[in-house]
């Protein structure tokens, strides 16, 4: 069964570009992992700094793999300090 991810993130503002610059790096080589259906940065227009990771899965051991990836680990090291407050992650599965 599929999984869906939406990650929150909130970014200080002073730390926009560089990260933007980091997710970059983590979209283009997480949509190169095996069962990476979708993964998608959105940009929450009415919140400056608020951003959403929007993802879709083949399955949860997929996304399990995926949390150990070094690229994964990269990002989540760079840019903690970046953030405002911690990341609010929400899985489920498509109901309708």
């Amino acid at each position: 069964m599929n999984l869906y991810v939406v990650a929150l993130f909130k970014f200080n503002e002073n730390y926009l570009m560089e990260a933007v610059e980091r997710f970059q790096i983590l979209v283009r080589e997480t949509r190169k992992e095996e069962g990476c259906l979708q993964y998608d940065l959105i940009e929450d227009k009415n919140n400056k700094g608020t951003f959403f990771m929007v993802e879709l899965w083949e399955s949860e051991e997929h996304l399990n793999r995926h949390n150990g990836q070094d690229h994964l680990l990269d990002f989540r090291r760079d840019v903690s300090k970046m953030l405002e407050s911690s990341t609010q992650i929400y899985k489920g599965s498509k109901i309708l």
